[in-house]
């Protein structure tokens, strides 16, 4: 009984760290000159592969030693190509900054997925989620050490912004018809809390837009596809950040 008590002790231990605060991406990006969310991504539903032999063991470090001030791994394997294991490979290569778990979370049992591959925070997304659900999922991501980024995309969900996320979003795709149009954010921009951090998703490649947003209120600006479909995305994104104007 020794022995086990030892190993329960031991474990208690274990679990008390996993559930241990990330990288805050919150602080990253309110620290960061650009706030760039670099987003590993290797497919999307609406354009096909981007990069399919793209590595996660060697572009997500790219992108911090490049300046990204987080990253935003896709783990949906059906239909971006991701997976879970995409976040460990890119912690076990050195990355330390903050990691977004990007997928259609729905469930809990995806939080504990979020947890367990190394991610900072996870991704809600609003038009997925009645906010009872989206509401509790957030206290059960808080409870767990993970902060959240809620994602929203029209005015008539912006009243989640309500339920306490350490995050919004407003993403410049329309999720059912892939159409993106960067308006969106500056349109829904002042309806949302002044004290809220605000990231502008998708549809984002143009320094100067970064710039405007900037000016708009949002401190972060998350990009994937512009980097990922240049032969270097690490260095796309040095050529990116050289030119926003804080």
């Amino acid at each position: 009984m020794d022995i086990l008590h030892d190993i329960i002790a031991h474990k208690r231990l274990e679990l008390e760290a996993l559930k241990q605060r990330k990288p805050s991406l919150r602080q990253a990006l309110l620290s960061s000159p650009t706030g760039i969310i670099a987003e590993f991504k290797r497919r999307s539903p609406s354009k096909g592969w981007i990069k399919e032999g793209g590595d996660p063991g060697i572009i997500p470090l790219s992108y911090q030693q490049n300046g990204a001030a987080a990253l935003s791994i896709l783990t949906d394997e059906h239909y971006f190509g991701g997976n879970d294991r995409f976040i460990l490979q890119a912690r076990e290569s050195g990355v330390t900054i903050p990691i977004l778990y990007k997928n259609f979370v729905i469930d809990e049992a995806q939080l504990y997925q979020a947890l367990f591959c190394g991610a900072s925070a996870v991704l809600l997304i609003a038009a997925c989620l009645p906010k009872t659900k989206c509401r509790d999922l957030i206290k059960k991501a808080h409870d767990l050490g993970l902060e959240v980024m809620l994602e929203m995309h029209a005015e008539e969900e912006l009243d989640y912004a309500d339920l306490g996320p350490d995050l919004c979003g407003i993403n410049n795709r329309h999720l059912g018809s892939f159409v993106t149009d960067v308006n969106t954010s500056f349109s829904l921009a002042g309806r949302l809390p002044d004290d809220v951090v605000k990231v502008s998703e998708s549809g984002i490649s143009d320094p100067t837009t970064v710039s405007k947003l900037r000016e708009a209120g949002f401190r972060g600006f998350l990009i994937g596809e512009h980097f990922m479909r240049q032969s270097d995305p690490g260095a796309a994104l040095t050529e990116f950040n050289s030119h926003i104007i804080p």
